[in-house]
């Protein structure tokens, strides 16, 4: 086997070993077998919410078994295939396992950091907000610089991405936009996106000159319809207002457009793409995903120090600068992670920087739980 290939099936047995940690493979057929004798008593659906949550459970570890033993399985034929290719001097099946092999090993990898999305809300779909920070006309275009590169990510992975309200801006770019992104563990991968992005750039408005522009990103998830939020009618003010979109044919005519404030968070919630009755019940989801996502930074030290420390959309604040002037760099200060491939991450390949949040968010809790432990 050449060294290549064999590097490809040890970065796969790594991968599987790091998946059998992450979903304890030596108790997992026994938690389900527990799972199956629960799920056949017959008293299990007078608690729906909780049956419904045991259900989702099972199938989650259901899912972890599967995928566990079908990476294992498919690396152990495509070795015996080279095997036996070799065996022949037939290339052509050599090949076309190799290249087998290299498959699986983006998927076991893919898998691996999927393993990682085990927070309570994680599997969850999300809003995702972006509002144009200090920069003016500058920071309006950049804003929507991010809105294609988070649909490009979203729609690249076959997420369903669903337009919330959008506020245009004054000469260029938008000032604000919201979006519902729904797939499996959709806020999982997006929650390390939350905080200030920076750009650094030559000015494409005329101006000739490097500028500095500003834009925060807000991530929350929706919230499990088996998850109640009490929100208390007299501490909201529901106002209506004409949206004031980019114009054209879908530009709306009434006072259409809701927004939603709770008064006491501070949180405003906007919708303006639906009727007024259908933005009322989108406005009010927002904001029960917006409580929600509260009660668990409270629950969760580590993302509430990470949301408290986003700060304002400006200097000294910002979690990655994108700069592509004078050199062409892309960094997120949390993790040091970064790439030369300015075109690339524009245009939405975002899972290295996802990766290492997650990775450094998973080193972190370990070390919390091993101090704990002491």
């Amino acid at each position: 086997m050449r060294a290549e290939t064999q590097n490809t099936v040890e970065a796969i047995r790594k991968s599987l070993a790091l998946l059998g940690q992450r979903m304890d493979l030596e108790t997992a057929d026994h938690r389900l077998e527990e799972f199956n004798a629960r799920v056949e008593d017959p008293t299990l659906w007078d608690d729906p919410a909780g049956a419904q949550k045991l259900m989702r459970e099972r199938q989650m570890l259901v899912d972890s078994i599967a995928t566990y033993k079908g990476i294992e399985q498919d690396l152990n034929d495509n070795v015996e295939l080279i095997e036996l290719g070799e065996m022949e001097e037939d290339e052509e099946v050599v090949a076309e396992a190799e290249a087998a092999l290299k498959a699986l090993a983006e998927k076991a990898a893919e898998k691996e950091l999927e393993a990682l999305l085990d927070g309570e809300a994680d599997a969850n779909d999300t809003f995702l907000e972006i509002n144009a920070g200090a920069g003016g006309t500058e920071a309006c275009d950049w804003a929507q610089m991010l809105q294609r590169m988070y649909v490009r990510w979203a729609e690249k992975r076959g997420f369903k991405v669903e337009l919330q309200s959008e506020e245009a801006g004054t000469e260029a770019g938008i000032k604000s936009v919201a979006y519902k992104i729904s797939g499996h563990n959709a806020y999982g991968w997006l929650k390390s996106e939350s905080g200030v992005h920076r750009l650094v750039r030559i000015s494409p408005f005329g101006k000739g000159t490097r500028e500095t522009s500003f834009a925060s990103v807000w991530v929350y998830p929706v919230v499990d319809d088996n998850i109640e939020i009490d929100i208390n009618p007299a501490e909201i003010r529901i106002d209506t207002y004409r949206s004031s979109g980019a114009g054209g044919q879908h530009v709306n005519t009434t006072d259409s457009a809701v927004r939603i404030t709770h008064m006491p968070t501070g949180i405003v919630v906007t919708s303006s793409e639906k009727s007024q009755h259908q933005n009322r019940d989108i406005a009010m989801k927002a904001l029960q995903s917006r409580l929600y996502q509260m009660e668990l930074d409270k629950r969760n030290e580590a993302i509430n120090e990470a949301h408290a420390a986003k700060g304002s959309a400006g200097w000294g604040n910002q979690i990655r600068s994108y700069v592509l002037q004078p050199y062409q760099m892309v960094k997120d200060l949390r993790t040091n992670h970064e790439t030369s491939d300015t075109s690339g991450v524009l245009d939405g390949d975002l899972d290295g920087f996802m990766a290492a949040t997650l990775a450094m968010d998973v080193a972190g809790k370990s070390r919390s739980e091993a101090q704990a432990d002491d």
